[in-house]
């Protein structure tokens, strides 16, 4: 029985130059240039979309590093104030320092008598002569109480509303308890970003695929010839792929665009929150690497759409 021809015996193959890949490949590059100029105004929606899916999860993501950054920054020590009405008679005071040196969730505590606090202020305040015209102290007692190492936050609260019930005291504030529900927030943050991640990517994706599968309908024709003639299925299918990733790169690019845009009109505020923490009034995380992350997702997420969008039309052609 007669051996069938394979088409090795008709085209033999020969031995290519070693740049030839790179030239293929470049032309392929001109080519999705080309096409995606001539196709700029759907060109431009695409990238608008993957760049509004990408923008959410990666502000979420700054906001996230950026309140890690306040909460690293803020150097206080656990604890909380007991502040007392004024004019209580001394020995309130000093029976809550007693009994609170004796118990084992507080590590130090300390009575700041009213004279002592009203020289506090005037260190801190330059209007001594208004202070000096004042006939009374103003200011009360106040006992200042410093948490052992790694005490939760609830049990200082219980604490503290035990003390609030006392009599004179009129107010007892919790020092760097925030910290705890900084923590919860962030945990929140995360999952919404990640939430958020998933949805608008899966849009991103499909927003690609259907752009690459009008490309891959425009040029069915040359295809079908493409494929009759001997050309695999990785040749037929590297043009969308790297139009898939100049989709996804120029989403990135407006991306990145965007949260520059909302961090200038954002600047005013931001530097006022994080001045009232005492943190340096500056947005870290927005960075080189950064970008580039933000870059190299737009780009897999149009890798992602060029695939699907090729895998099921292209199984139609007569590919060897």
């Amino acid at each position: 029985m007669a051996r069938k021809p394979r088409s090795a015996d008709i085209w033999p193959n020969q031995r290519r130059p070693w740049d030839a890949g790179l030239r293929e490949r470049g032309r392929v590059v001109r080519e999705c240039v080309a096409f995606v100029s001539t196709r700029l105004g759907a060109t431009l929606l695409v990238w608008l979309f993957t760049g509004i899916a990408l923008a959410p999860p990666a502000a979420l993501y700054l906001l996230d590093r950026n309140l890690a950054r306040a909460a690293g920054d803020w150097q206080g020590t656990q604890g909380f104030s007991v502040y007392f009405q004024v004019g209580v008679d001394a020995q309130t005071p000093a029976d809550v320092v007693r009994r609170l040196a004796e118990e084992a969730d507080i590590s130090a505590a300390r009575l700041i008598t009213p004279d002592e606090a009203l020289a506090e202020l005037r260190a801190h305040l330059d209007a001594t002569g208004a202070l000096e015209a004042l006939e009374e102290n103003p200011l009360p007692a106040t006992v200042r109480a410093v948490a052992a190492p790694d005490v939760p936050a609830r049990r200082l609260e219980g604490l503290a509303a035990r003390l609030k019930d006392e009599a004179g005291v009129d107010a007892v504030v919790i020092e760097k308890a925030w910290l705890e529900r900084m923590a919860a927030i962030r945990a929140v943050l995360e999952r919404i970003a990640g939430t958020a991640a998933a949805l608008l990517g899966v849009g991103a994706v499909f927003a690609s695929s259907a752009s690459v599968r009008l490309a891959v309908e425009a040029r069915l024709t040359e295809l079908r010839v493409r494929a009759l003639v001997g050309a695999s299925a990785r040749l037929l299918r590297r043009p969308f792929v790297y139009l898939g990733a100049i989709y996804g790169f120029g989403g990135g690019m407006v991306a990145a665009l965007l949260l520059v845009t909302a961090l200038a009109w954002l600047d005013a505020p931001l530097r006022r929150l994080f001045a009232s923490y005492g943190a340096e009034p500056l947005v870290s995380g927005f960075d080189a690497v950064f970008v580039l992350a933000l870059l190299g997702a737009g780009v897999a997420l149009g890798l992602l759409g060029a695939v699907f969008a090729c895998r099921g039309r292209l199984r139609e052609l007569p590919i060897t």
